[in-house]
């Protein structure tokens, strides 16, 4: 059985498409390894932005709810 041959877009090298290969169907093996470890590298950032995020909701929460519940006299 043949695979269709597909040619890499980042790369342009040609490559045979077969079932259960890791990465995106128009990047070569090779070229989709790099995308699996990226994330990893990138997880420390990740929890600085989220716990950023998190305190800016809670204060956004915390204004809405002042603004909603403030006593006008």
């Amino acid at each position: 059985m043949t695979f269709p041959i597909r040619t890499c877009v980042i790369c342009s090298e040609e490559f045979e498409l077969k079932p259960g290969k890791p990465g995106f169907a128009n990047r070569c093996p090779s070229c989709s390894e790099p995308e699996e470890a990226e994330p990893s590298a990138t997880s420390a950032s990740d929890v600085v932005d989220r716990k950023a995020a998190s305190e800016m909701n809670a204060a956004r929460r915390r204004a809405i709810r002042d603004m909603l519940y403030r006593k006008e006299s």
